[in-house]
This record gives C-alpha cells, structure tokens and sequence, in this order.
C-alpha cells in the first residue's frame, strides 16, 4: 500500500515547513488519475500524524476530476479511465488535470 508512504511524506513535509507549529486542519487534492486511494490516506492519516505537531488535525481531502483535451477535434473531456477516448472517437488526448497530489493548505493555532 503505496499511500501509506505518500501520508508519511505529506505529514513529514507539512510538520517541517512550519517548523513545530500545531496543526489543525491540512487539506489535500487528490486526482482520480494519481493511482492514490483517498480513503486509504484517511486512515493511514491519524497513525503518521501520532507525536507530530499533525496529531488530531482534520485531514480533509478534495477529489479533482480527471479532464483532457483531444487533440484531434479540441474538446475537453471528463475522464475516468488513465487511457481516456473522446466522444469524437479520439484517441489522442491530452490529461490537463486529474493527476493532482498536493497540500493546498495548512491551518495552524
């Protein structure tokens, strides 16, 4: 379970930028095309978070919607599917969003 990892990264990064701050609220985007579970990061949250400045902030996640454009008739296009196919019949699309993994923001006392 990769997202194990990726939650260790996320409260590490947070907890070292604001340097022992107390934390109370950290939210995420995560694309449906990142290959990341967000409901395997919310519970893997509150374990990374124990001892750290992180311990018992909200863990809010935001699902982003993967979207490309088509590069043969120019629409752009929700995708579900990492390998997505224009209602034109195209093929050749681009992913413009839906790969997100970032912290957006962080609340701090």
């Amino acid at each position: 379970m990769h997202e194990l990892a990726i939650t260790e990264s996320i409260v590490a990064g947070v907890a070292e930028r604001l340097d022992g701050a107390r934390v109370t609220r950290v939210v995420v985007h995560i694309g449906r095309l990142s290959g990341v579970v967000p409901d395997a990061v919310r519970q893997c949250f509150e374990i990374c978070a124990a001892g750290t400045p992180l311990d018992g902030a909200k863990l809010d996640i935001v699902d982003i919607p993967g979207r490309a454009r088509c590069r043969d008739c120019g629409a752009e296009v929700e995708v579900e599917d990492p390998i997505p196919l224009c209602p034109c019949g195209g093929f050749d699309l681009e992913l413009v969003r839906g790969r997100e993994l970032r912290v957006k923001e962080v609340e701090v006392l």
